[in-house]
């Protein structure tokens, strides 16, 4: 093994501002196209955190797996529909610390888990320590563990959440140790009993060292599983008397990942104000839990920011900036044209509904109405075009089949597509090419919704629901468009409703007459959305926010 990685190995001088070593564990990390880890939002998220820890030099490194097939690579059956495939993934520019330990998983059966690093002058972040059980000194079975991100075997996710929790505290234990460990989500639980095993159970003593972000509000994302079967796993790094084990358990024999960092945590944070909020109504009611404060999501404005649009905004030019939007619409064009073979025009109001497929988030919402959209995708005085994106969950049946639904209805329609292969490289082109993001999830369900900071970024006007990050931001009118919010003790249906009919009042008598009949008056909120987002949605602020509100805490 080489002798960097026996000590805490950082390649720059790290600022006395943020001495305090710190080891981020997440399960996901989007730091460029080419390292594909990532599914989507908590990815991004924490590849803007380390791109800005790096930035700002501070004494911090990233602990994630390296997924041998990554999320899923995103297809097309014969029919155009969603085809998911899982293509093994060579990532030459990683460098083998050496490091190999062990773990023991299910009745004691060893696990080596080996640790490679991503270098901070690769793609400009922290370094990151990525972990891998797909190595000759495994079995098939364990080597299949860090195949695929957010397995659908639960004993493969259980496993998983061992290697990144387990296997990452012993890699950063072996690096000289960290003062803060942080638990991006709650999969990388296990880091937090080991602490609870070094500590002697000293629950106070593990406090000082743990902090935690919760990011959804999501049954799906606050990961619940048998306590006792965890204990058989040895997912507590011991195998926990019943009494023991009672004393981390809900309900009858469950163990919640997000209850137990809450309580194991000196601090904790939501993912906006309104998340914040939500999230200490939604755990008030569990002992022993920490304060949940906010710390607003945000993205790395260097990496996500096209650089001859930025120079347009700064100065100041009306016609420059139109004119180096009206290019970069150009290149999302020749991808639409290329998947779909529908030609779009530069001079037509774009509309981008692009993210992660899930049922909240309502992809589908302006199709609610099917007469209501037709009237609006063929309006001739005032035409639209309309592009949507994003990967559901791969076992996520209704979230496919509203995809699918998509695809379907755009044959019928020139100016409708829906996109294949969404990563972050076609993610940056739908910002660029966007004049509109579109967020519609019911409220108040998302907890950030980062992907419309970007948008902004890129001179796209957000158009969303009273959510996650918006009302942080969103001057209605004047840097974005608000739906107002719908009466939350109504019915679902109700809801959908109202938020439908306003979302298209929004864009019938706001939007398309302001884009075609006032296009000084419309350039006015896309240099207001671009200008507005910088001071406090951009990733330094976030990476600072973190070091002083929850590490120094």
């Amino acid at each position: 093994m080489s002798s960097k990685y026996t000590k805490w190995y950082h390649p720059y001088r790290c600022s006395p501002e943020y001495k305090k070593k710190v080891a981020y564990f997440s399960m996901e990390f989007g730091v460029d196209q080419a390292l594909k880890i990532y599914s989507g939002g908590l990815g991004f998220l924490a590849g803007s955190h380390m791109k800005s820890a790096y930035d700002l030099k501070q004494n911090l490194i990233g602990v994630g797996i390296l997924w041998k097939y990554g999320y899923y690579d995103q297809a097309r059956n014969d029919d155009q529909t969603l085809r998911v495939q899982w293509i093994e993934k060579i990532y030459n520019y990683l460098e083998d610390t050496g490091i190999v330990v062990p773990l023991s998983i299910l009745d004691n059966q060893t696990v080596y888990v080996k640790a490679y690093v991503l270098k901070p002058e690769i793609f400009n972040t922290a370094p990151i320590y990525l972990l891998t059980t797909d190595i000759p000194e495994n079995d098939f079975l364990s080597r299949t563990i860090t195949h695929k991100l957010y397995d659908g075997n639960t004993l493969t996710r259980m496993a998983q959440s061992m290697v990144l929790g387990i296997g990452g505290a012993k890699i950063v234990e072996l690096l000289g140790g960290a003062d803060i460990y942080h638990l991006n989500e709650g999969h990388g639980l296990p880091a937090a009993f080991s602490l609870y095993q070094k500590y002697n159970k000293d629950l106070d003593k593990v406090k000082e060292h743990l902090v935690f972000t919760t990011h959804t509000p999501e049954k799906a994302g606050n990961e619940e599983h048998e306590a006792t079967f965890l204990n058989k796993m040895g997912f507590f790094c011991e195998y926990f008397s019943d009494e023991e084990l009672a004393k981390w358990t809900v309900g009858t024999n469950t163990l919640s990942y997000t209850v137990t960092a809450l309580r194991m945590a000196k601090i904790s944070n939501g993912v906006s104000k309104i998340h914040a909020d939500v999230a200490n109504d939604m755990w008030k009611d569990y002992s022993g839990i920490s304060e949940i404060i906010p710390i607003t999501n945000a993205q790395n404005h260097a990496f996500w920011t096209d650089k001859p649009l930025e120079k347009a905004f700064n100065s100041g030019k009306d016609a420059a900036i139109a004119k180096r939007k009206k290019e970069l619409k150009k290149e999302l064009f020749r991808v639409v044209a290329d998947q779909t073979g529908s030609v779009m025009d530069p001079n037509v109001l774009t509309i981008v509904w692009a993210r992660r497929f899930a049922g909240y988030k309502r992809a589908d919402l302006m199709l609610k109405n099917f007469e209501r959209f037709t009237k609006l995708i063929t309006n001739e005085k005032y035409p639209v075009q309309i592009i949507w994106a994003g990967k559901p969950y791969p076992l996520d049946e209704p979230s496919i089949a509203t995809f699918n639904h998509l695809v379907n209805v755009s044959k019928g329609f020139k100016n409708m597509a829906v996109l294949t292969g969404y990563e972050i490289r076609q993610s940056r082109l739908l910002k660029e090419g966007a004049d509109i993001w579109l967020n519609n999830p019911r409220i108040p369900r998302e907890a950030s919704g980062t992907s419309g900071m970007t948008a902004c970024m890129n001179g796209a006007v957000n158009v969303s629901t009273f959510d996650g990050w918006m009302p942080e931001f969103g001057k209605d009118g004047e840097n974005c468009f608000l739906v107002p919010p719908a009466d939350l003790t109504k019915e679902v249906s109700v809801q959908d409703d109202h938020d439908f009919n306003h979302l298209y009042d929004i864009f019938e008598n706001k939007i398309l007459p302001l884009y075609y009949d006032k296009p000084a008056d419309w350039m006015k909120v896309v240099k207001a959305s671009f200008k507005d987002v910088a001071p406090f949605f951009t990733s330094r602020r976030m990476a600072d926010d973190y070091y002083k509100k929850m590490y120094e805490h």
